[in-house]
């Protein structure tokens, strides 16, 4: 029994939640939260909310946790990295969810009793012990921890996963309901997360090297690649970083401490963040580097930096980490500089890419930056398929702003490259939309807008609402070979009845799409 036990005891006191106090949810938080309560009703009691970094999911966490805790639940918020677990606390604690504990070896703040705990994942799995509990929230569900993946399959507490890039192949063996909270875009627009300006830089040549087991390229690969540009790196950072605060992605360890040593040679103050470095460095450095002008400008990192490192003001980042397979792991390292920080005037964030990674990914990234991750299927196959090097692709910008890279539509000012089309019809033309030929000719619709009509009375019957206009506009693009023009929204187009011609359609593309999917899969 601890000192804080022991005087609560004495007092004989249990622990209240009522003063808690939340800020106002965005729309997009409220609508999951809703989402998540409907699924256990629809009786899903695994679920994973999937939102961008930046979307608040450790706030939304601990609403949800406060709704339980109220009903007199006992909630359990599992984290893999003392950085997580102190972030966790510390929202808690700002919010007025002050009556938790930690489960972590040597942590003062432990106390068994309360029915609120943040836990180390290590730790539970070292002790191969689970408290009581009746909602177990994961952070980072990705990371697919057996101590509690083994532990969701048994008890029959609620299990909630959170998540930026749910692309680890067996989450939906695990997670029975995909909540997808909200887009990169939908972040971006609201000024939640800021514009990304991408830099291909010099970069290593990847050709013949070594890969991995899983088809990654191997650390030390990448390692003895990237040493040969170390100061093309330093370089063009004092060319294009504007001096800004910066995260920069190594191939290794000793790619990280090699670049810190260049960076030192230049006179800018950089540091060494890694698995190597010890907690009490890690706090010192973590506590400079968030003041809002620190002498430490830049930190390196293979990955311990790139998953739930949230220092709002960083303005670049620095990838020099080449990868072949893994979208959510270059998603997750661009995801350290792209949340919004008003007080400090941030407007954008600088990628200097000296991996090959931006052009590689450009496409799968332009795809979940517009739509996420719409099933965990999806996210599987997203990080399954070796990507083409850079070379294979044309070097192109934005035909209308000529932001780089731009591959279908444009993640700086949204314009989208028009399908090819064997016909063009004009907006409101009189036409008959129709497939097939001679006495099979199945006629559709009367018009391009009796079909977009029908199509949005269809996805508002069947997607979630904020991906109701993109898949209307998706389906029209599928039928009829182009996107519909920008100016028609589901939001001005009246309900249409859907026509069973225009039902066995969708059903027919989205059959093909199921089966080219599931052969492209058997191919990687």
């Amino acid at each position: 029994m601890n000192a804080a036990t022991d005087a609560r005891l004495f007092a004989d006191e249990a622990p209240s939640y009522e003063a808690a106090r939340f800020p106002a949810p965005r729309p997009f938080q409220e609508s999951a939260h809703q989402a998540l309560r409907q699924g256990f009703r629809d009786g899903h009691r695994c679920q994973l909310i999937a939102a961008p970094t930046g979307a608040g999911k450790t706030l939304l966490a601990l609403r949800v946790a406060h709704e339980a805790l109220l009903r007199g639940r006992r909630v359990v918020f599992l984290a893999d990295r003392t950085t997580l677990i102190n972030q966790t606390s510390a929202a808690a604690d700002a919010v007025g969810l002050t009556q938790h504990a930690i489960i972590q070896a040597g942590h003062p703040r432990r106390d068994n009793s309360l029915p609120f705990q943040i836990a180390s994942a290590q730790t539970i799995a070292k002790r191969e012990f689970w408290p009581q509990l009746d909602v177990l929230i994961v952070d980072e569900a990705h990371t697919m921890h057996s101590t509690w993946v083994e532990f969701s399959q048994t008890t029959k507490a609620a299990v909630i996963g959170l998540s930026a890039t749910p692309f680890t192949k067996g989450l939906g063996q695990v997670f029975s309901q995909l909540i997808n909270a909200t887009t990169m875009h939908e972040l971006t627009e609201s000024g939640v997360l800021v514009p990304m300006r991408a830099l291909s830089c010099t970069r290593p040549d990847m050709a013949g090297a070594a890969v991995t087991k899983s088809g990654e390229w191997s650390d030390k690969a990448a390692e003895e690649r990237g040493m040969e540009i170390i100061g093309d790196v330093v370089g063009e950072w004092l060319k294009f970083g504007e001096n800004r605060k910066t995260i920069v992605f190594g191939a290794s360890i000793a790619h990280c401490k090699e670049l810190c040593r260049q960076f030192m040679d230049a006179g800018v103050m950089a540091a060494v963040f890694t698995s190597e470095t010890t907690a009490t460095e890690r706090e010192i450095l973590v506590r400079e580097f968030a003041k809002t002008d620190p002498s430490l400008r830049v930190l390196i990192s293979v990955e311990a930096l790139a998953k739930g490192f949230d220092v709002q003001d960083v303005g670049c980042v620095v990838d020099c980490r080449p990868l072949r397979k893994s979208l959510s792991t270059f998603m997750q390292m661009v995801g350290r500089g792209l949340r919004s920080s008003p007080d400090t005037g941030k407007t954008d964030c600088i990628l200097l890419d000296h991996s090959g990674n931006i052009i590689r990914f450009a496409e799968d990234f332009e795809q979940v930056f517009f739509n996420g991750v719409e099933s965990l299927d999806m996210g599987e196959k997203l990080d399954k398929a070796p990507r083409k090097e850079p070379e294979e692709y044309e070097a192109q910008g934005c035909p209308s702003c000529g932001h780089s890279p731009f591959r279908k539509r444009c993640m700086a000012c949204g314009f989208e490259k028009p399908a090819p089309s064997a016909e063009t019809a004009t907006a409101g033309q009189m036409v008959e939309i129709a497939i097939g030929k001679g006495k099979n000719r199945k006629v559709l619709a009367d018009s391009p807008a009796h079909l977009w009509a029908q199509l949005c009375s269809y996805a508002r019957t069947y997607s979630a609402p904020s991906k109701q206009h993109w898949r209307a506009r998706f389906l029209f693009r599928d039928i009829c070979g182009h996107f519909p023009p920008d100016d028609w929204h589901i939001n001005t187009t009246p309900d249409m009845p859907v026509s069973e011609n225009v039902e066995r359609k969708i059903q027919n593309l989205t059959k093909h799409r199921n089966i080219r999917n599931k052969y492209r899969r058997a191919a990687v």
